[in-house]
């Protein structure tokens, strides 16, 4: 049987395009059925912080350890952008303090979170050459109240309110970097600054500037209070930065969850935060405060189902 022309000419122009194919996907590198990326972008902090170190060894292994997602770390002011960044979309995953988590009208929250990961705690640094001794010592004085935006911001602020500093103070909004350089030039008196222990910028400070921390135990109830019940006394002993030891404020630190996340990603994403904790732990010690025990006391925030399921399947 004879096949027509037509026939034939068609047959030669199928098995030309489907070479052509075959040459561009092998040239390429793609495949036909191969999913887009999972992005997870982490909003954390300045690149000096706790936030950002701990969040750039979480991307390093996720996107190591799970071949569909894309994870990345994104420069904030740190916990309430982190929060709104979450709740918008515009961030997956992120770090904030327990103290600025918005409460929406019916009482609930915009976000979940994936685990309670330490604790910061509030910095009053100060030179020590400045006069300086007391909360109430700033009076008049230049002091940087953290970055807009930032967790730090809304402490400090709630601090000075309980403490009648309010308006008495000549207020900075400097980021934690900004405020360091700004204290050794002399162009502020002190800042304040919340993080998990020890900040390496700080850290740093203390080693080429003399400086001080000034104790913030007497507001610690009264901040509790006036507000949430959050708020918990903890030392700063003087193997942090080789100062004088002081206690201050501190509040719990969670790792929040954007709505849109599947439970199943959230799972794994949880799981290996708790599996390489030591990892974590070796890009800034305040990782190594990590426990299944400590994650899972999120309370009031719910916990995303996903993290929940982890936690039910693994218990210590």
């Amino acid at each position: 049987m004879r096949t027509s022309p037509w026939l034939r000419t068609a047959a030669a122009l199928l098995a030309t395009t489907a070479l052509l194919t075959a040459t561009a996907l092998l040239t390429t590198g793609c495949r036909p059925t191969e999913a887009a990326p999972i992005e997870i972008r982490i909003a954390t902090g300045s690149p000096t912080a706790v936030y950002y170190a701990f969040g750039q060894s979480l991307a390093t292994i996720l996107n190591r350890e799970l071949p569909n997602v894309r994870a990345s770390v994104l420069v904030t002011a740190a916990s309430a952008q982190n929060v709104t960044m979450v709740t918008n979309g515009t961030a997956e995953l992120g770090f904030t303090q327990a103290d600025v988590l918005p409460i929406t009208p019916t009482g609930g929250y915009q976000v979940s979170s994936m685990a309670r990961v330490y604790d910061d705690l509030l910095h009053l640094v100060t030179r020590a050459d400045d006069p300086i001794h007391q909360l109430t010592d700033i009076r008049d004085r230049r002091v940087s109240v953290g970055a807009s935006g930032s967790g730090t911001e809304v402490t400090a602020n709630r601090l000075l309110a309980v403490a009648g500093l309010t308006g008495v103070i000549r207020t900075e909004k400097l980021g934690l970097d900004a405020s360091v350089a700004a204290l050794r030039a002399g162009s502020i008196d002190a800042f304040f600054f919340s993080g998990g222990l020890p900040v390496n910028a700080i850290h740093e400070l203390a080693a080429d500037t003399p400086v001080r921390l000034v104790d913030l135990n007497a507001y610690i109830e009264p901040l509790r209070n006036a507000y949430r019940e959050v708020y918990v006394a903890r030392d700063v002993p003087r193997s942090v930065y080789g100062l004088d030891p002081v206690t201050t404020i501190a509040n719990p630190n969670f790792l929040i969850v954007g709505p849109t996340l599947p439970e199943n990603l959230v799972y794994e994403l949880t799981r290996l935060l708790m599996q390489r904790r030591d990892e974590l732990a070796a890009a800034h010690p305040a990782a190594a405060r990590l426990s299944p025990l400590s994650a899972i006391a999120t309370e009031p925030l719910p916990m995303h189902p996903g993290a929940a399921r982890y936690y039910r399947s693994n218990k210590p």
